[in-house]
C-alpha cells in the first residue's frame, strides 16, 4: 500500500505497531514517548548528521521513539505534525518528562542557570518552544519562569499555552530579515512552510509541515484575483506559500533574497510565474474565536 514517508513510521525492517494492517515490515513496535529537552534539534531524513534537513523541532516538542541506533540517532514521528525522521538521541528524553505550561512569544529568548539576566545562558529558545514552568520568581523588579528542569527563562518572553494570538501575519513579521534555511523552523533560519506553520499555531491553528500538505488541509478556497484577496490568506505556488500582508504586498520566507521578506503581491505574482510557477490557490483560515 502506498504511503506518504513523511507522516508514515514504516521502514521495511521496522514499522509501528498500529500500521500492521496497512504495512509490511519485518517487526512492528508501540513506540515509546518522549519529549524535546534542547531549545532546537534537526530532524534529518537519515540517521547522519549530514543527511538532508526535513524539519526542526523545538523545546518541548513531544514525540514518540521507534528506534535507536548506537551512533545516536533516534528514529521518530513529531507529535505536533506527524513528521517522520531521525533525530540526535541526546536531544529528547523519553519517560516521565514534566508537560509545558508556557510557550515562547518572543522571537528568541535564552534559559539562564540562575535568576540573573547577566548569568551565561544555558540554551536558548525559539518562537513557539514550550516549556514546563513550577514557579515564578520576581527579582529586582524582572519577572522569571523557573522551569521544571531547574532552568530560569524570563517571564516577559513566555504565555500560557492556552493563550492565543490574533494575527499570524504579526506572528510572522516578527521573522523578517530572518535567513532562509531549508526545513528550517525557528529564528536563526525558517522555510516558507515552516513560517506559516509557526504564525498559524501561534494563533492556535495546527497546521501539516509541508507546503502541499497545507494547500490540502488549511481553510476554504479564495478566487485568484488579488481584489478577493484579505490579510492572512494563503498564496500557494507548487512547492512555496506565503502570506498576505494587506491589499498590495504578502509576506514569505524564500529563496529569492534568502530570507523572510515583504514583496509587492503584483511584482511577486510575476516574478515566481515567470521562473515557471504561477499562483496555484489562495486558502482562507479562520482562526478559532
Amino acid at each position: 500500500m502506498d504511503f506518504d514517508p513523511r507522516l508514515t513510521p514504516a521502514r521495511s525492517d521496522l514499522a509501528a505497531r498500529r500500521l500492521q494492517a496497512r504495512v509490511t515490515a519485518e517487526r512492528f513496535v508501540d513506540g515509546t514517548p518522549a519529549r524535546v529537552v534542547v531549545g532546537l534539534a534537526p530532524l534529518r531524513r537519515g540517521p547522519r548528521g549530514d543527511a538532508r534537513l526535513d524539519t526542526e523541532a523545538l523545546a518541548g516538542e513531544s514525540l514518540t521513539v521507534y528506534d535507536e541506533d548506537e551512533e545516536g540517532w533516534g528514529w521518530v514521528q513529531l507529535d505536533r505534525d506527524g513528521y517522520v525522521g531521525y533525530l540526535p538521541t541526546h536531544a529528547y528524553m523519553k519517560g516521565d518528562v514534566a508537560r509545558p505550561t508556557h510557550r515562547v512569544t518572543a522571537l528568541r529568548t535564552f534559559v539562564y542557570p540562575a535568576l540573573s539576566i547577566k548569568e551565561p545562558p544555558l540554551d536558548w529558545l525559539t518562537l513557539g518552544a514550550r516549556i514546563a514552568g513550577i514557579a515564578e520568581r520576581v527579582v529586582d523588579g524582572r519577572a522569571y519562569v523557573i522551569t521544571a528542569s531547574g532552568g530560569v527563562v524570563v517571564a516577559d518572553h513566555l504565555a500560557p499555552l492556552d493563550r492565543v494570538e490574533a494575527d499570524p501575519v504579526v506572528v510572522a513579521e516578527r521573522f523578517l530579515g530572518t535567513p532562509y534555511l531549508w526545513g528550517g523552523r525557528s529564528s536563526l533560519g525558517i522555510d516558507c512552510s515552516g513560517l506559516v506553520q509557526t504564525a498559524l499555531e501561534a494563533c492556535g491553528v495546527a497546521a501539516p509541515r509541508d507546503t502541499d500538505l497545507q494547500e490540502a488541509a488549511l481553510g476554504t478556497p479564495v478566487d485568484l484575483d488579488p481584489a478577493q484577496w484579505r490579510r492572512g490568506d494563503l498564496l500557494f505556488w507548487p512547492g512555496h506559500v506565503g502570506l498576505v500582508r494587506d491589499a498590495t504586498t504578502f509576506l514569505h520566507a524564500n529563496a529569492h533574497v534568502m530570507a523572510v521578506s515583504i514583496e509587492p503581491i503584483a511584482a511577486g505574482l510575476a516574478r515566481i510565474a515567470a521562473a515557471g510557477a504561477p499562483l496555484r490557490s489562495v486558502r482562507r483560515v479562520e482562526r478559532p474565536q
